[in-house]
């Protein structure tokens, strides 16, 4: 049997947008493509599709599931070190709702008053998470959510792509490359598969975020020190991209 874009997307309530681009980034090839474009999915890439999906649910970003997948990285130790987190922000949830019900019971039964530290075990200590969903909005508290969960290694490995993609355009800016050059699209594909292990953005979002590189000055401070004036050309080279690769 095989299934088209349309058929996989309701039955896995994954968005058609997201399979498009989980075969841009090779994550996820369709067995064929028919007429007019059409992907096709036969019975391994459903079973493909539900092993990344089960790897996104632990939080993994999608290099690390196409490293999984491709037998680059163990997945065992990559499942332990989930599994550690998920019991971590288990007993994260088992506080939280422990000191929901103790302020229950002091409410409604006048029971014993807590002590006022006791009033916040179990949040999350972000202090930044209000300004980002004050300043852009519900998506970007979730990024910052899934990057709080990440283990040690993950975050390391995150860090350091973002170090090496900002290191090569730097590179490629200093040269007098233009932003439509083909090695510095690639180089773009890397970044938007980078910022697709917090969230997923279509062409205006993606848009959006360059512009934001340069908008706001704590992005441009941060990006700039690879080199100066870099915020502006990933800004460009973004625009570029999201108008030939995402819909």
């Amino acid at each position: 049997m095989r299934w088209s874009t349309a058929e996989v997307a309701r039955m896995s309530r994954v968005s058609s947008r997201t399979l498009r681009h989980y075969d841009h980034v090779g994550l996820l090839r369709p067995a064929r493509t028919g007429h007019g474009g059409i992907r096709y999915y036969e019975r391994p890439q459903l079973r493909r599709l539900q092993h990344i999906l089960v790897l996104r649910e632990l939080g993994m970003g999608l290099d690390d599931i196409g490293a999984v997948l491709s037998g680059e990285t163990d997945e065992l130790a990559a499942l332990r070190e989930h599994h550690a987190r998920l019991l971590d922000e288990a007993d994260r949830l088992r506080t939280l709702a422990a000191t929901v019900a103790r302020t229950i019971e002091e409410n409604e039964n006048g029971g014993p008053e807590m002590a006022a530290e006791e009033l916040f075990r179990g949040f999350r200590d972000d202090p930044h998470a209000e300004e980002a969903r004050e300043r852009y909005g519900e998506v970007a508290v979730q990024a910052q959510q899934r990057a709080a969960s990440w283990g040690e290694g993950v975050a390391r490995g995150v860090a350091a792509e973002a170090e090496a993609i900002n290191g090569e355009l730097a590179a490629a800016m200093a040269a007098g490359t233009p932003v439509d050059d083909p090695a510095v699209q690639a180089l773009i594909a890397r970044h938007h598969a980078w910022v697709c292990n917090f969230w997923t953005p279509n062409r205006e979002a993606y848009i959006g975020l360059g512009r934001l590189y340069v908008d706001d000055e704590r992005f441009t401070a941060n990006i700039d020190k690879a080199g100066a004036g870099l915020s502006v050309y990933l800004r460009d080279a973004i625009a570029v991209y999201a108008q030939a690769a995402l819909s």
